[in-house]
Formats: structure tokens, sequence, C-alpha cells
């Protein structure tokens, strides 16, 4: 019997034709010709060259390809073909966001083609096969998300590596000897990524910074600043630049402003707050209603377009919140002195003045640029106190050193007036369909070397949500009055979309596992639904999971020209004006009110929406960074107390493993599967749980378990904990 010759043309054709798709894919808009072909494949010999033409030919009959002229071969023009934004997880794959999908498309590792996290790139998506999730592969990347990476380096004898802190980024970079930078090994440094030639498995970087050694807290706050591409400290000029703004109080710019320094005015912040970018007036009128002005600082009066300043702030565009520091979008010298509403200081403000009747309801509105004088400055403890006992007698443990002198009973009517006017707006913001966010803030006290000796919460009190409904009705306002504007006026809006269905719809299984409802009826009884459920889960064990899940479903807000309206608040009309040495947006919104307040045309509406893009980033940039912070002061928090067992509620289920959230501070910690020593556990994706193949044993989302800390890793930010046993088998 003859033996049968094995096959080998077909797969080596079929791999051929692959890898000229790809080269054809990655530069859609050129025409290639075989020889082309060729030297992208890096081969010569006339058999290879003679199988290109043969597989061009081949794919130009399965009309894969178009002959455009002859012998010149493009890619056909195809609507499997999509723009949009890759987001890498931490298992080396990703997902691209493309706005004209339903579903995200889900690239595996071998089809990224060096694309990283954040990266818009074009993708070719394959034909979906029944039953399994839309899959891509990038075809080309159309801009770097970022081109500055941190990371710790590992050096060799004539180059280096730097295994980068982002479980995102799934490549080390290399290191030349000659771009080290004096870096020494196993320090953290901000490197530039500079090439990443065809071959190579990794990039080719230079070392541009030296950040400090892995693991300290210095070092790891500047990793993160530096990883989120976020500035750190002002440049000289910068700085030398606003101290030289002239800040007095002119009496012929007080002449175009409405003069409002005889009107009783204050200021509730946070105790240790030392910037103060809103106070609110208050004055009875003769017809029983009352004249309520919010006086945000007028930053625009010193930030002038065209300058280097307005350009550092616009680039920065919000301020930085890290746990242990604050890094301002303005210089101190504006931020904390020349635009702060500090108590007894006569201040240049851009207002919204109203008048509100008894009911709430706004008769009157009045925007435009004031002078003012604040009377008095109020920690929230203060105000609180006067909302609780009616009185002015602050106790000497909760007063800052203004008070004492500063709560006349002129001022105490003010605060409950104002207290009473807010409860009536907010209810009203309910009944109309806002949702209710009232998350618990995890907060740390920190010693003199920033390190952790405490966690406390903080949660919004009658004074803060006075100040909140008195800022939103601001934004609110501000927003009508140029929205509906005829002929159209180009302004910048804070805009809040309504959530995805199949978000909404995750979220009433994860809550049913806790034993709570949702009505997914019409977007009222949504509402109504999500606050009810926020409600209900106050004071729970699942309340800040519950909480942080609700708010994952919201969709994320953002800044633009064109108005959508704000979902979350249940408002047609809203934009920022009440934080401007915070946030930039606020100082373009106060820039185009003065303008149409002047009646001058509308704005270049395409600058503008390229500025609230850049805003919207920027944002998301701190936020990132702010979570940053947080998680590394829970890990150095938790590093200190590894030899003792938590309380903690079960709060993701993947896998690889469970999430445990800790009562009674809030950190979160991962038990690998593989950990868990008393039997083999499998991922039950339908239950949101893991069961033992030989007790059939389940620890499910929302279950209580004791935990001790495995490892606390400062550098990756990363808690591992050990799995103790259920709430039940511990305290039995």
């Amino acid at each position: 019997m003859t033996k049968r010759k094995k096959k080998t043309g077909g797969k080596k054709n079929n791999n051929l034709s692959k890898s000229i798709l790809n080269i054809l894919r990655k530069n859609s808009s050129q025409v290639f010709n075989y020889k082309q072909i060729a030297a992208k494949l890096d081969v010569d010999d006339a058999n290879s060259r003679n199988q290109i033409i043969k597989a061009l030919a081949e794919l130009a009959i399965k009309k894969q390809i178009s002959e455009v002229d002859r012998g010149k071969f493009q890619i056909n023009g195809s609507t499997d073909y999509f723009e949009g934004k890759l987001d890498m997880t931490t298992r080396k794959d990703g997902y691209v966001i493309v706005d004209e999908l339903e579903e995200d498309v889900y690239i595996p590792h071998k089809s990224l083609n060096k694309a990283l996290d954040g990266d818009i790139v074009k993708i070719y998506v394959y034909r979906r096969r029944r039953n399994r999730k839309n899959e891509g592969e990038v075809v080309e990347i159309i801009k770097r998300s970022k081109t500055q990476f941190v990371g710790k380096l590992q050096l060799n004898e004539n180059f280096g590596f730097v295994e980068m802190q982002n479980p995102k980024m799934y490549t080390d970079i290399f290191i030349p000897k000659e771009e080290m930078d004096k870096a020494q090994n196993g320090m953290v440094v901000l490197v530039e990524l500079k090439d990443w030639p065809e071959k190579a498995d990794s990039p080719i970087g230079k070392i541009i910074e030296v950040l400090g050694e892995a693991g300290s807290h210095e070092t790891e706050m500047q990793s993160i600043l530096a990883e989120n591409g976020l500035p750190r400290e002002f440049p000289k000029e910068i700085e030398d630049f606003a101290n030289k703004i002239d800040t007095s109080i002119q009496e012929t710019e007080i002449k175009k402003r409405r003069d409002m320094r005889e009107t009783l005015t204050f200021t509730i912040d946070p105790k240790d707050a030392k910037d103060f970018d809103d106070a609110l007036s208050f004055q009875p009128l003769e017809n029983g209603n009352y004249e309520v002005g919010i006086h945000i600082a007028d930053v625009s009066h010193y930030l002038q377009p065209g300058t280097i300043l307005d350009d550092e702030a616009y680039d920065r565009a919000t301020s930085i919140y890290l746990v242990d520091r604050v890094v301002p979008m303005l210089p101190e010298v504006l931020s904390n002195n020349a635009c702060s509403l500090r108590p007894h200081e006569e201040k240049y403000t851009f207002s919204a003045v109203f008048e509100i009747d008894k009911k709430a309801n706004v008769v009157g509105q009045w925007f435009g640029r004031t002078v003012t004088y604040s009377d008095a400055r109020f920690a929230y403890e203060e105000a609180q106190h006067i909302i609780e006992t009616q009185s002015g007698d602050i106790p000497a443990d909760i007063s800052i050193q203004d008070a004492a002198y500063t709560t006349t009973q002129p001022i105490v009517d003010a605060v409950l007036t104002l207290d009473s006017l807010a409860k009536k707006m907010r209810a009203l913001r309910m009944k109309n369909g806002a949702i209710s966010f009232d998350k618990v803030e995890v907060k740390f006290n920190l010693d003199e070397q920033n390190d952790p000796i405490g966690v406390y919460f903080k949660t919004a009190k009658d004074a803060n949500k006075l100040i909140e409904e008195f800022m939103l009705l601001a934004n609110k306002k501000v927003s009508e009055f140029i929205g509906k504007q005829n002929p159209k006026k180009t302004f910048v809006y804070r805009c809040h979309d309504e959530p995805n269905d199949d978000k909404l719809a995750a979220l009433e299984t994860l809550v049913g596992k806790f034993g709570h409802k949702l009505n997914l009826k019409d977007k009222k009884s949504i509402s109504s639904s999500l606050n009810s459920l926020l409600k209900n889960v106050e004071g729970k064990k699942e309340q800040n999971l519950v909480d942080t899940l609700t708010i994952r479903t919201m969709s994320k807000a953002y800044y633009s020209t064109q108005n959508i309206g704000h979902y979350g608040l249940a408002f047609d009309y809203y934009s920022h004006f009440t934080s401007p040495i915070r946030r930039y947006p606020d100082v373009m919104v106060h820039r185009l009110l003065q303008r149409y307040l002047e009646e001058k045309p509308s704005a270049d509406q395409e600058a503008y929406e390229e500025k609230s893009a850049h805003s919207s980033d920027m944002e998301n940039f701190a936020t990132s960074a702010e979570r940053d912070s947080i998680k590394y002061m829970q890990v150095k928090f938790m590093k200190d107390h590894e030899n003792e067992q938590f309380l903690g509620v079960i709060s993701g289920v993947t896998e690889w493993g469970i999430y445990v959230e800790i009562e009674q501070n809030k950190c979160e910690g991962m038990v690998k599967l593989r950990d868990i020593k008393e039997d083999h556990f499998d991922f039950d994706k339908e239950n949101y749980a893991i069961e033992g193949r030989n007790t059939g044993k389940t620890y499910q989302l929302g279950d209580e378990v004791y935990v001790t800390v495995k490892n606390a890793d400062l550098v990756k930010r990363q808690l591992d904990f050990n799995l103790v046993g259920s709430k039940a088998e511990v305290e039995m």
C-alpha cells in the first residue's frame, strides 16, 4: 500500500495570504505591488515572489483585495473596519469601544499588533460566529494615548528593561545603555517610548526622569501622577508670571461691577480647605421673598486668554486631589489668595443672584460680575451644628478660628432659611427623577510622615447638601439662560447620558443577590427604583458595593458644546459654573457668559468642542490618579495589619478569584482561587459564585467572609488575601 503524501501547501498558502492581508489592512489607503509586499515580508528569492504573485491573484478573485492598477493591489473597503478606543484588561487582551456597534469588540493578545491601552485604533472585525462575542484585530494605530510610562528599571550589563507598574501595560520597555540617564538598578523611572520595530517583542525607550526608590511614599505619589500624564509642579516662568499679576481691588474695576459688599455673605467649606471659590449671600426682601446670591471667584479676571498662565491652566484643566496633597490648576497666589473668597476680604466675583419665594421657586434672576465681602467662614461641621441646634453657639471642639465672632443671629437665620429652601429644592429634584448618590467617602488620618494611622468615612449631611443645592441651582440656571437663547449660542455643557439597558439589567441581577429589586419599566421608574435601592442599602454590609455598582452603571459625565441634558440630576440644561479655581470648563463658562451678557456674537463652536474634549480627558486622568492614591494608601494601611483577621463582604467574583471588601475600612483585595486550600473551586458565572468540586460548597457575591492579609504590594498597589472561611463557620 502506497503511503499517502502529506499536503503542506494549503496551510502555507493560507499563512501567506493572511500575512498579505495584514500588510494591506494596516496600510488600507495605500497600494502595493508584489515587490513591495516581498520587501515588507523580508523575502527576496524567486520562489517566494512567485508565491506572493499567486496569493495576490487568489485574494483578488475572492474580492478580498482589488487590483486598482496593473499589478498594484489595495485592501477592499469594507463595513468590517471600525475605529475606536482600546481598553486593555490585566490579562493581556483588550476590547475596542466602537460607537457604531452595540457590543465592544474583543481583541486577543495576538491581534493587538503593538496597540496599547487607550490608543485610538482601526480594527478589522471578523464575521461573528453564532453565540460568540465580536472579535477583531488591530490593523492601524491612529493615535497613541500616551508615550510616557512608569516602571522599575532592571539593569543588565549593556542594556536594561523597564518593568511596567500599570497591569494594563503588557510589555516591558527595552532601554539601550546610552538612554539610561544615570538611573540605577531597581529605581522607579519615567520612560519615553521612542520606537517599536516591526519584529521586536518590546518597544525601545529612553529614561527621561528618575522618580526614586520603589515603595517609598513620595516615589509612589510621583509615579501615580507621572503614570497618568499629570503635572507635578509649576514651571518657574508660570510662577513668576502669576506673582507679577496685580491682585489689588481697584476702584475703577469696582465701578464696572455690581457692588454687593454690604450684603450678608459667607462661605461653608471643609475644615481644612485652603481655597474658597464659592460664597452665598442672603437678604430677606420686603415682599416676603429672599434674595440669594451664589458668588463665584472671578478667575477669568486674572486668567487672560493668550497668556502662558492661561495655557498652563488649560493644559492641566483640573486640580488633582491625591490622598496626601492637592496638585492645583492655578498657582497658589491665585488659588489660595487672590481668587479665594477668604473671610473679611473684598473679592472680584461672578455671580448668579436669585429671588426665591418661600416654596423655593425662582421668581427672578440676574447674572454678572460683582464685588463681594465675605463676612464669615464656616466649616461644614459648624453649619451642621447650627442646622441641628438652631443656634449659633458652636462648641469649641468643632469651632474654627473665625466662627467664634461671626455667628451672629442674622447669619444663623440665613443658614436656617437656606437649609429649608435647599431641602425643598432637593425634594423637587428627586420628584423630577434625579438620582441621589450619597456614596460614603473613605478618608485616612495621616501622621507627619504621611503614613495612614486610621480610616474614617465621610458622609454628606444637611450642611453639605445645602451648598450642593445652591451650586446646582446656579449651574442649571446659567446653562438654561444661554441654552434657551435664539439663535443658538456656543456654550460648554456638562452632559450625562441615560444608562445603558444592558448595564441596568446586569445591575438588577447583581443587587438581586442581596435581595433587592429594580423596576426598569421606564425612565421615571428607573430613577425612582435606583433611589429606593440606594436608600435601602444605607448602613448595610453591602452599601459601599451597591453604591459603587450603581455609579458604574451610570454613563460617564463629560463636557461638550452639544447639549443632551444631565440624566443623573434630571436637568435639561446643566453646566459647570461654580468652581473655576479647580476646573477649567468653569473658566470657559464664565468667559462665554460674559461674552453673551455683552451681546457679542456666538463663539467658535469647533474650538470650544476641542477644549471640552480635552477637559473631559484630563478629568478622567485626574480621577484615575485619585483612585490610585487611595488604593496605595489602603495597601499601605493594611500592610501594618498582616496578622489580623477581618470581616469582609465578597464584592466581586471572577474565574481567577474572589474580591473581598473589608467592612470596617472598605479596603478591597483578592483571594486567588489557587490559594483556597479547602477544595478546588470553579467559577459559576451565572450565580456570581465559586463552587467546590468535592464539597459543593459555594462562596457567592454578597457573602460575609473572614480574611487575613497575604500580601500588600505597595508598588503594584495590590492587596492579596487569604480566605479564613465564611462568617458562619468562623463565628461558630
